[in-house]
């Protein structure tokens, strides 16, 4: 009955969904053009917003839990699993103050609207998984550009989303490069549960009345051994995720 009563919200998803992406297009190109970073971002931070509202159609609901304080005026390296694209907008909204950009598979840098070009032109970089040389130049450009602006990368080390919430093994060089790049960060992990829910029969329809839950650890220092660290950072992850 759930499946069944699923289609033909997607049906409704989408076309909300689609419309908020078509809109927000020349508003954050406005935004940008216009006004600069600062409203660009606050542009990008908003359709979110929206993305996020746009699924309450299916009864989805968000908790974000970060009891830290977690400073401003430090780069960070926002550290998670990945469950589905679903994971993105509460990240860039609930940490809309730490200015989060993402490293994002080169195919995502043209063609959809809005979140193309926020790929291209917010700070975010575009990585050819064919390409290693490339991908690592990428990322040292993503770690110094936090670095000398105290902003946030966002990295999925598992390398692809986990479709059935159990999480899977760290690819830990993208994580070395930013660490290495960015040297006075914090890593802040965070688990993410349910996400993949919303994907469980595919694409259409979409899985309704669940519970998307980011729970975010403490911070953790940029310094010692990286092997360990990393190792540190993948359990605190893993432990958070429930998988039901």
């Amino acid at each position: 009955m759930r499946k069944l009563l699923s289609y033909p919200l997607t049906v409704i998803f989408f076309i909300f969904f689609g419309l908020t992406l078509v809109i927000f297009h020349p508003i954050q190109w406005f935004c940008l053009n216009v006004f600069g970073y600062d409203a660009h971002k606050r542009s990008v931070s908003i359709l979110n917003w929206f993305l996020m509202r746009c699924t309450n159609l299916f009864g989805t609901r968000y908790t974000f839990e970060n009891p830290h304080s977690i400073p401003l005026d430090r780069p960070l390296i926002i550290v998670s699993n990945h469950q589905s694209m679903y994971d993105i907008p509460p990240i860039i909204w609930y940490m809309r103050k730490h200015h989060p950009k993402f490293v994002s598979k080169i195919e995502l840098g043209k063609g959809i609207p809005s979140v193309s070009f926020n790929l291209r032109h917010g700070g975010s970089v575009l990585i050819d998984r064919k390409d290693p040389k490339q991908s690592i130049e990428q990322l040292k450009k993503l770690g110094r550009y936090i670095e000398e602006h105290n902003r946030s990368a966002v990295i999925f080390p598992e390398g692809t989303r986990s479709r059935t919430g159990i999480p899977k093994a760290f690819r830990t060089t993208g994580l070395k490069v930013l660490m290495t790049e960015a040297p006075s960060s914090l890593i802040v992990p965070i688990s993410i549960n349910n996400s993949w829910k919303l994907l469980r029969y595919g694409k259409f329809p979409m899985g309704i009345g669940n519970h998307l839950k980011f729970k975010v650890h403490a911070p953790l220092e940029n310094v010692g051994d990286p092997e360990s660290l990393i190792t540190s950072v993948e359990k605190k992850i893993t432990e958070g995720i429930i998988v039901c």
